[in-house]
């Protein structure tokens, strides 16, 4: 193939490709938020159904455990009382 031949051709069409049919849409001929409405928001309700209980319960249960642990750590730091009478 000479360097002539590639000069001629536009970058994204150097390779011929026989017997395959292509089609394409234009960028600017696309709509980017079709069926936006209609499709993406039955969609997100699906979505946060299906996760859920695959999200929430961890996400309960750690923060129960992160609570009692600081209430006990709070619980032990104070002082009890009659602990430290003999020390006059």
């Amino acid at each position: 193939m000479r360097p002539s031949f590639l000069l001629r051709k536009e970058f994204g069409n150097l390779a011929v490709i026989r017997g395959t049919v292509k089609y394409h849409l234009s960028p600017l001929e696309q709509r980017a938020f079709a069926g936006a409405i209609s499709q993406g928001v039955p969609n997100i309700f699906w979505r946060f159904r299906q996760s859920f209980f695959y999200v929430v319960p961890p996400m309960l249960l750690s923060y129960l455990v992160y609570y009692t642990a600081e209430m006990e750590h709070d619980r032990l730091q104070r002082k009890q009382p009659g602990q430290f009478d003999h020390e006059k």
